[in-house]
């Protein structure tokens, strides 16, 4: 202890120590200011703060000079190991200093310690009003401290403890401490809920299409030159969907027609030489042909032109996307254009991902939450499955279900989407949450 100087100065001093004991805000801010501000009192190579919590493990806090002890150095290892060893040698809530020479050291500690450690080390502990030992001070010497010192600060240590408790509770106020016996419990409790049955769920996008639609393709090839009707729009049995382009099945009919003249033409004046020529007589065989070919082609070209306008082929709503999307778009024979549903009879087109895939039934119950009417889910069951799954628009490889309304709803509208979820059969609830990451797993490793 510095003896030069006067005691009001040091009682100054050690009021000091207290008013930044008491200004700390956090535990670490408290065990850097008592590993740091011992010395002006004592002239030490290096002092550590260390908690203690409820199992006796100690944690470093604290190293003079140092912000924050986070270096994994081997140091830093086997001064935790020291510390242990000075801790179980602390029986008592008083100081106590321990010689490097007078205690029974094992090889490892002892060449550590004369390695990194002075002849000695002052341990102060830190308790509570219950006498539970908060911390330990460790002051790294070469000779014990002053006889006056440790009387000199035990109001100094009693505003630590004071400090470290209020600090200690603040940090544990919203961590859980768990008996063995409260984990024992825990642990029943987890393995008969893990028996529960569940039954098994999975989401998926789907969409409000008809039951009955029937597809409207393109009868010709040809270019799309009007859409005669709007996307949802109600129509008849024969209203007039869509048209082609007629120019080049027109020119077609023309130029056979023309054609269909000069075979008669010419069946005609050989007709007319085979009353004296021999010859005609075998062409007419050959011209007759020639001319059937040509009004058939004439009869094809005109059939194709009078179906060039498609009518809707029963009563329903024409569903489509956009009529810009097809105008001037040239189509092949069989291409679908757009359907005709009958919006009386509604139902759930899912697409299930492959990822997501659960055993499903016919008859398995369906809920859809629709995107526009969230409150007021859709009810069905599975129809019919796909048994291939095929990308989907989204590119995700996907199975296609078809699930029933039940009800008919005046909001289930056909083009809707929403969000599907599926009911499979029941599960244990340890199944339902592992069912994700078994199959990752296998898949990960081949098992």
């Amino acid at each position: 202890m510095n003896d030069s100087l006067p005691h009001p100065q040091l009682l100054l001093s050690l009021d000091a120590l207290r008013d930044r004991a008491l200004g700390a805000t956090s535990l670490n801010a408290l065990a850097f200011t008592i590993a740091n501000d011992l010395y002006p009192f004592l002239q030490f190579y290096q002092a550590c703060v260390f908690a203690e919590n409820e199992g006796g493990a100690l944690e470093l806090l604290s190293v003079s000079g140092l912000a924050t002890p986070s270096e994994d150095s081997p140091y830093l290892v086997w001064l935790t190991r020291a510390a242990r060893y000075l801790a179980a040698q602390t029986t008592t809530a008083e100081p106590a200093w321990f010689a490097r020479d007078q205690l029974d050291l094992t090889d490892d500690l002892a060449e550590g310690w004369h390695e990194w450690w002075p002849a000695g080390a002052w341990v102060v502990p830190i308790h509570d009003r219950e006498g539970v030992r908060l911390g330990l001070l460790l002051v790294l010497l070469d000779e014990p401290p002053p006889e006056a010192l440790p009387p000199l600060l035990a109001g100094v240590r009693l505003t630590w403890a004071y400090c470290w408790s209020a600090l200690a509770r603040r940090r544990r106020r919203f961590r859980w401490r768990f008996t063995r016996r409260q984990y024992a419990i825990g642990a029943v409790v987890l393995g008969v809920l893990s028996l529960v049955p569940v039954p098994q769920t999975v989401l998926a996008p789907a969409e409000v299409v008809s039951r009955e639609a029937e597809v409207v393709s393109s009868p010709v090839d040809g270019v799309v030159e009007r859409m005669l009707v709007r996307p949802n729009q109600a129509v008849a049995a024969g209203t007039p969907l869509f048209a082609l382009d007629e120019t080049t099945l027109r020119s077609r009919v023309q130029v056979l027609e023309k054609q269909v003249a000069v075979a008669d033409a010419g069946l005609m004046a050989a007709s007319q030489r085979a009353f004296d020529n021999a010859q005609s007589k075998g062409e007419l065989a050959e011209l007759g042909g020639v001319a059937q070919q040509r009004r058939a082609e004439l009869a094809a070209a005109t059939a194709q032109l009078k179906r060039t306008e498609v009518r809707a082929p029963k009563a329903g709503v024409a569903v489509f996307s956009d009529v810009n999307d097809w105008l001037g778009k040239p189509v092949v024979t069989g291409e679908r254009i757009l359907s005709v549903a009958d919006p009386a009879k509604p139902a759930m087109l899912i697409e299930l991902p492959v990822a997501d895939a659960i055993a499903l039934e016919p008859g398995a119950e369906v809920t859809l939450y629709l995107t526009a009417y969230p409150l007021t889910p859709l009810h069905g069951k599975v129809l019919e499955t796909s048994y291939q799954a095929k990308p989907s628009e989204a590119g995700v490889v996907a199975y296609r279900l078809l699930a029933s309304v039940d009800g008919a709803p005046a909001h289930a509208r056909l083009g809707l989407h929403g969000t599907a979820k599926l009911y499979g059969k029941r599960v244990t609830l340890a199944y339902y949450l592992l069912r994700r990451p078994l199959a990752a797993v296998r898949a990960w490793t081949g098992w």
